[in-house]
């Protein structure tokens, strides 16, 4: 089976093409990326030029996988795409501004370009789907989630089970007998724990500022620090998003870069800052991965990967050492590569496979 996987971005196309024999058994025939989709100079205006212009390029696929950056509580699972799931992505497009529009103009682009072909969506939401009440509901009043759907919905999902996966794979044992700690860590980072497959609780919340120090996203902070900053700076709502997003995390801290391999060179040349960011950086991981252990009642795995987590080893170091030394049993610490179309490709062929 040959199964085109496509990621849109608010300007750009990446897509994989894979040829399955059978899980595990899977094969890259082709790959490529389209950026700057609509913007001044590029002369393709929009994803369904774009699209159409990949289709010519590569074999006629069996079946198309999407990613979803959000798929709210509807959906716990990949889906084939029918015209009441289009509508139940459009809906939680109020989740999801900046994605869930591009990732829908490549599901309608490919209903136009190939109509008799099966669309499957796969979702950032949907493995952590699994939470409890108690691990989703935030401390405010319980209307706003009746009324607006306000609770931790968690992202970066595929790469979490597709190394969780792996995981299971290298140290042979059945992934419904591991629990695990997976550290996603790039310029976006979050941290799940996941207990015998199954996501219990993951560090991005409502939206994917929450949590750990990332690139240029805050993570957690006092709420309250929001309002203040806006009194005190005179900030209107999009300039205080603008700083939370963009202006802040490693890159608000250094005054340098929000690019770790950048600060880990500052550190080393004494700069204060960079040092202070990497070392804000690696303390904020630690307390997650202890409190997930808790939780998780033990550990067998601590899991890496994503761009920091898989290229930068003096990092890994940073977090584990002394990170364990009150554990009788010791857990073991993997660095997978991520490879979210490869999960999403596995996906698709599993659930038409079902069918």
């Amino acid at each position: 089976m040959k199964i085109l996987v496509i990621n849109c971005g608010s300007s750009s196309i990446k897509y994989k093409l894979f040829k399955i024999k059978e899980k595990f058994k899977e094969e890259v025939i082709d790959k490529g990326i389209i950026e700057h989709i609509g913007e001044k100079g590029c002369f393709i205006k929009d994803h369904y030029t774009g699209l159409k212009m990949i289709l010519k390029k590569i074999e006629t696929p069996d079946a198309v996988g999407h990613r979803v950056v959000h798929g709210g509580e509807e959906f716990k699972k990949p889906v084939i795409i029918d015209e009441k799931v289009i509508r139940t992505i459009k809906k939680c497009c109020r989740f999801a501004p900046l994605h869930n529009p591009a990732n829908l103009a490549g599901i309608l682009a490919i209903k136009k370009l190939l109509p008799k072909i099966n669309q499957i969506a796969v979702f950032d939401t949907a493995f952590h789907q699994t939470l409890a009440p108690y691990a989703y509901i935030y401390g405010l009043p319980y209307l706003y989630y009746r009324r607006y759907g306000i609770r931790r919905y968690g992202f970066h999902g595929t790469s979490h089970a597709y190394v969780a996966e792996e995981a299971s794979r290298k140290l042979k044992i059945p992934l419904n007998k591991l629990k695990m700690v997976t550290c996603h860590l790039g310029n976006g980072c979050s941290i799940t724990a996941i207990k015998y497959g199954k996501s219990i609780d993951t560090s991005m919340g409502f939206t994917p500022l929450e949590g750990l120090i990332m690139g240029t996203r805050c993570g957690d902070i006092d709420p309250a620090l929001v309002t203040y900053i806006m009194q005190k700076e005179k900030l209107s709502i999009s300039q205080i998003e603008e700083i939370l997003n963009k202006e802040s995390g490693l890159k608000g801290i250094s005054g340098i870069s929000n690019d770790m391999r950048v600060l880990w060179k500052k550190a080393k040349e004494k700069n204060l800052r960079a040092k202070l960011a990497i070392e804000i950086f690696v303390y904020r991981i630690k307390k997650y991965i202890s409190a997930y252990i808790g939780i998780l009642g033990g550990v067998d795995a601590v899991i890496f990967t994503a761009g920091i987590g898989q290229n930068q080893k003096e990092i890994v170091e940073m977090i584990c050492k002394n990170l364990f030394s009150h554990l009788k049993q010791k857990p073991k610490v993997l660095i997978i590569p991520t490879d979210e179309e490869l999960m999403i490709a596995r996906l698709t062929y599993e659930l038409l496979n079902r069918r």
